[in-house]
């Protein structure tokens, strides 16, 4: 960060420069602007995300009891190794995440870090600790995931949750004002120490490099509510986590440092609707440690070339936080900035009220196809364990999917819900997820037969495949996959879910869809299901129909005024009219008592090309990028070789920013790149690669098969003109 002069003071009155970059715009808020946001504090207590002075003190009591904990268990470590200290030895516990930042809302857990000195090793934390808290009271769900890409403890403190780390640092006692910022601290660690220190260390430097933290706060809480009541909110699924989200809000705050919460939320959904992604979010240049640690650099490692979305964190070493994010995640959420700009116009010329950025979408009525994926267990221990692990891995089934050349877009809902026990009697306990698909139309062509069996399996697969490596898999655990159009959800959902909204025009449709259509080309370029692929409560329109063999689908009336402006297209399906659509569709996975094993189908030699799955989804066909879209290149490569210039023009401020301040708006919000490839154009010419997984087994390590049978049907769609 700099300081800079003010020209207009005469250099008397200086403020910090913040960021990578100059602010945006050093306007103060007006009064109508302090309005807005008090306007946006009251529409944001009615959905509860503040607690009152009782629950925050009795946090404060719990994390208390929680560090004397620490230091009992800690005094009680002998260090043998040296003479007797000259003071005691301690150890501390330090908050991160949403909590450290100020920002957690009622019921929320407590991401905590237990800090030790360096003669304390990692296996008594996870053994004599453990042991220590089995035997307190008020601990309750007491679980340790020692294998974890960060090993944790997790469990209830007084009915608070709290997922606490382990890290250990070169120094012989711990304290109250150590400051884990320094990358010193780092020295001698393990790499299991740095990530777990790693939390800790961004939170505090955010809260470093934000001008105003109060502001800050209001507008992350606004933001996280947002994005959760979109369903956007989930890094597992390869949408953004809270830390992601708290770097998006900060680089706002960065370019406007004296903005009110309400100018910064509608300057939040400016900036990144017309950001280009895969330009980095960067908070600060980048600094080398020297401590040999791999960072986030896509001049030097391959990898970091596809990721789609990245955002960077602010301290050594420097990770990208949104490795998840795929093609079809990213469109979502871009497409979800874009209306949030559209609401905040509206709220700031007072043709609406905040209420209606928080209004959830309907989900169940976007899309005319969905994919239901099923996880079952037969005892409630089992069944937290294995719905861990499959939502863990749905976003390498939405990757299948992308990869799919007959689908357009794969959205799955962040939530998961109760299944029906009626149709899995062997286990008590279900949970499912929704997957919205968007296939692709298909001209001159009598017929295309889609097959999504490979693509389901090969997930399923990866699900059993980790759950045999890290012995979890248990009798009864079960994974059924089905495809069900829009009408057919009643047999899964109740009514008060399924519930229609206010239907959007078809003009309006088509006119979201129009940079969607461009990811991916097809035979000739057009979209099977002709819908909108954001997540705003508006149904879809898509030529596909599920119908009976022998007579056509029904529609209500909705239904077949869209159609009626499709190419008509069928997708015929074998069963009874009156059975639910999970029987003869679903894939029994685990734990099915059919006595023959069928092999799933190969996929097409068009549909494989390899990825990383959940890190980079590279589309069938390469796509020529075209700039008149607005849309970087999909494998993260182009955006790194040249300046994007922007093709719209920013929307204009309440009230009435200056020529001048647009220009420099557009200018910085399309050339803020930090990093640029050198061998982009080289790689662009190139096919794309399969890259070493970092977290998934091995996909040559064979599939279990032990007692439990793995039964292979198949999801075949005939899609007819």
């Amino acid at each position: 960060m700099r300081v800079m002069a003010n020209p207009r003071l005469g250099g008397q009155r200086q403020q910090r420069h913040y960021g990578i970059t100059s602010p945006i715009s050093l306007a103060h808020p007006k009064e109508i602007d302090h309005i807005y946001t008090q306007k946006l504090l009251d529409a944001m207590k009615t959905f509860g995300v503040f607690e009152d002075e009782e629950e925050l003190n009795h946090r404060l009591v719990v994390l208390g009891k929680l560090n004397n904990l620490v230091r009992e268990w800690i005094s009680s470590m002998e260090d043998k190794s040296s003479s007797p200290p000259p003071e005691p030895i301690v150890g501390k516990i330090f908050t991160f995440g949403s909590y450290r930042l100020g920002v957690h809302t009622k019921g929320a857990d407590i991401d905590a870090i237990c800090v030790a000195p360096r003669h304390v090793k990692r296996n008594e934390f996870f053994q004599s600790f453990f042991e220590r808290l089995k035997h307190q009271d008020g601990i309750r769900n007491l679980r340790a995931v020692e294998d974890a890409f960060v090993p944790v403890i997790k469990f209830e403190l007084f009915g608070i949750e709290i997922d606490l780390v382990f890290a250990r640092i070169p120094i012989h006692t711990i304290s109250d004002n150590l400051d884990l910022r320094d990358d010193s601290r780092l020295r001698t660690l393990d790499i299991r120490c740095i990530r777990s220190l790693n939390g800790c260390r961004v939170t505090d430097e955010i809260l470093h490099l934000v001008p105003n933290t109060e502001t800050f706060r209001l507008t992350l809480r606004a933001i996280k509510l947002w994005a959760k009541r979109r369903g956007i909110y989930s890094n597992v699924l390869g949408f953004l986590g809270g830390v992601s989200w708290a770097m998006l809000v900060a680089r706002t705050c960065q370019l406007y440092p004296n903005a009110a919460a309400s100018t910064l939320v509608h300057k939040f959904f400016l900036v990144f609707s017309k950001w280009e992604w895969p330009n980095p979010v960067l908070l600060k240049q980048p600094e080398d440690g020297n401590l040999n640690l791999p960072i986030w650099d896509p001049r030097v490692h391959l990898s970091d070339r596809y990721h789609l979305m990245p955002i960077i964190t602010p301290v050594y070493p420097q990770q990208n936080s949104t490795f998840n994010v795929s093609t079809s995640t990213r469109t979502i959420m871009v497409e979800e900035f874009k209306q949030g700009l559209t609401v905040t116009d509206e709220i700031l010329q007072g043709k609406s009220d905040w209420s209606k950025l928080f209004e959830p979408p309907n989900f169940f009525q976007k899309y005319r196809h969905y994919i239901v994926l099923t996880a079952s267990a037969s005892t409630e221990e089992n069944h937290l364990e294995w719905v861990g692990l499959v939502e863990s891995k749905i976003r390498v089934l939405v990757g299948n999917l992308e990869r799919n050349e007959f689908i357009i877009l794969a959205h799955v809902n962040p939530q998961s819900f109760p299944g029906n026990k009626e149709h899995h009697k062997d286990n008590n306990y279900v949970s499912m997820w929704f997957l919205g698909i968007i296939f692709r139309r298909v001209e001159n062509a009598e017929s295309v037969n889609i097959d999504l069996t490979y693509d389901i399996q090969s997930f399923t697969d990866t699900v059993y495949r980790q759950a045999n490596n890290i012995n979890m898999l248990k009798e009864g655990m079960k994974i059924e996959a089905t495809h069900v159009k829009k009408k057919q959800l009643h047999y899964y959902l109740p009514p008060d879910i399924l519930q229609k909204k206010k239907k959007q025009s078809l003009s309006d449709v088509s006119q979201s869809l129009g940079g969607l259509q461009s990811k991916r080309p097809s035979l000739d370029g057009k979209s099977l299901d002709s819908s909108r692929d954001t997540d705003n409560g508006t149904p879809f329109n898509s030529p596909v129909s599920l119908v009976r063999p022998s007579k056509p689908d029904s529609r209500p009336g909705g239904e077949a005024e869209r159609s009626s402006a499709e190419p008509g297209a069928a997708v015929t399906e074998k069963k009874p009219p009156s059975a639910p659509p999970a029987h003869g569709l679903s894939i029994p996975v685990i734990g099915a008592k059919a006595d023959s094993t069928v092999k799933a189908a190969s996929p097409p030699a068009v549909c494989t090309i390899p990825t990383v799955v959940g890190r980079n989804v590279v589309p069938r066909v390469p796509a020529p990028h075209n700039p008149a879209q607005g849309q970087p290149h999909l494998n993260g490569l182009s955006n790194m070789t040249k300046s994007i210039t922007p093709q719209t023009s920013l929307s204009p401020s309440v009230d009435g920013p200056s020529t001048k301040l647009k220009d420099a708006e557009e200018k910085l919000l399309h050339i803020e790149s930090t990093f640029k490839d050198p061998r982009a154009a080289e790689n662009r010419k190139r096919k794309a690669v399969r890259l070493p997984s970092k977290e998934l087994p091995d996909s040559s390590s064979p599939v279990p098969a032990k007692s439990i049978r793995v039964v292979k049907n198949s999801i075949r769609l005939t899609l007819n003109r």
